[in-house]
């Protein structure tokens, strides 16, 4: 059985700003099949594009049961994930251990729903590194990723995924630019 790759990325331009431009992009990889896709929206966060990224990959599946590998930059996203805060946030009322709300509570509950339907590994990937940079700061970020996310991964694979977190950093920016 072949493992279904998604890779996410989401990017705000001005997220600090009560007006800005958001986009995100994810590339879903099955076998030799991939499939780009991407979007944007206007007063929007960095998290809800990073999570947004997530969501329409999901929505682009067309069937359940698989089994899925997310490669994101996320540190907010992956650590809901791996470390399972949603568990807590629901048995609270969607309150987080400081009693407040929740932030983007609306995506997380589109998103939940999905890791009942497929097999999914979060991994968690640095952003913004250059595939193609030296290769003494490469080898430490290569250390920091099998730190993150074990030894699975050669650094061949480590090399191919951060190409794929480049590229859905482009898609965002793509996403990002139709709306200006």
């Amino acid at each position: 059985m072949s493992i279904l790759n998604i890779y996410t990325d989401g990017a705000c331009s001005g997220n600090q700003n009560k007006e800005n431009i958001g986009g995100w992009g994810a590339v879903l990889e099955y076998g030799e099949h991939k499939k780009e896709l991407h979007g944007g929206e206007k007063n929007t966060t960095n998290n809800r594009m990073e999570m947004t990224a997530l969501l329409k990959a999901f929505e682009a599946l067309k069937r359940d049961g698989q089994t899925i590998r997310i490669f994101c930059d996320s540190s907010y996203l992956m650590n809901c994930f791996r470390e399972k805060w949603y568990v807590k946030w629901r048995k609270n009322g969607w309150k987080t251990s400081g009693k407040k709300d929740v932030e983007n509570r609306d995506l997380w509950e589109a998103l939940l729903p999905f890791l009942d339907l497929h097999d999914i590994k979060f991994y968690r990937v640095k952003g913004h590194v250059d595939p193609d940079g030296t290769a003494t700061p490469l080898k430490k970020t290569y250390t920091k990723f099998t730190e993150w996310n074990g030894a699975d991964f050669s650094y061949d694979d480590f090399i191919y995924i951060t190409r794929m977190n480049v590229r859905c950093d482009e898609l965002a920016n793509e996403g990002v630019d139709e709306l200006r």
